[in-house]
């Protein structure tokens, strides 16, 4: 039977602080993060592998704390003035061990932060230590904030968010495909987005239901086009 096209229609990625399970893959980092006000020196970093919640737990952090979001290899010399002047997340630091000109802008981001006594975020998939920064006096900084770690989340917590993935596209799997999807696919939020979309398009277009079969079969095909 012919597939049909279904309508390829975006969904919204809910970042709020409701929409963020708590789990004890990311308990500590939840508190730190909630008392960020608390913060000293004002300061943390928050790393994890990717599809952690690093991306989620960012945004409930600048929407409490009225801060602004940058990648971390969009920073420039120029930019440090119009950036300074309040609460900062600066996003996959990680990224710019080979860019020593973005190293050197967050270093005088940093500095004026401190002096401006506005907190600072910063994230990256390792632990700060292993981001292996050339800037020395970067560095050292980045080594004297607070430090929390994001882990891949378990199966309960990966359950979890599967399941209010399909709820928001109301979309009402047969019982036994969550069970499989968490036992099958990549640990990590990204993935569980990634197949819970392809499932929703792959049924709309056949008119039929999320099934486990339908699942396995998604997975297969990734899983071949990745080999």
């Amino acid at each position: 039977m012919a597939e049909q096209l279904g309508l390829n229609l975006p969904a919204r990625t809910a970042l709020g602080r409701d929409d963020f399970m708590v789990a004890p893959s990311n308990a500590v980092a939840v508190a730190m993060i909630d008392r960020w006000a608390a913060w000293t020196p004002p300061k943390l970093v928050l790393s994890g592998p990717a599809g952690s919640g690093k991306t989620h737990l960012t945004h409930v952090w600048a929407c409490d704390a009225g801060a602004r979001i940058i990648a971390a290899p969009d920073l420039t010399d120029a930019s440090v003035l119009s950036l300074a002047d309040s609460p900062l997340a600066v996003e996959d630091v990680d990224e710019i061990a080979a860019n020593p000109d973005a190293q050197t802008a967050l270093f005088h981001l940093h500095n004026a932060l401190q002096t401006a006594g506005q907190p600072l975020l910063m994230t990256g998939k390792l632990a700060p230590a292993l981001w292996r920064l050339t800037l020395p006096d970067l560095q050292s900084r980045v080594d004297a904030a607070g430090h929390a770690t994001l882990d891949a989340p378990d199966d309960r917590l990966l359950a979890a968010v599967t399941a209010k993935l399909f709820a928001d596209r109301q979309l009402n799997p047969r019982p036994d495909v969550i069970p499989y999807l968490v036992t099958h696919m990549e640990r990590s939020f990204d993935a569980a987005r990634d197949i819970v979309a392809r499932l929703d398009a792959a049924s709309l277009a056949r008119k039929k239901a999320v099934t486990r079969a339908l699942a396995a079969e998604l997975l297969d095909k990734a899983a071949e086009s990745e080999g």
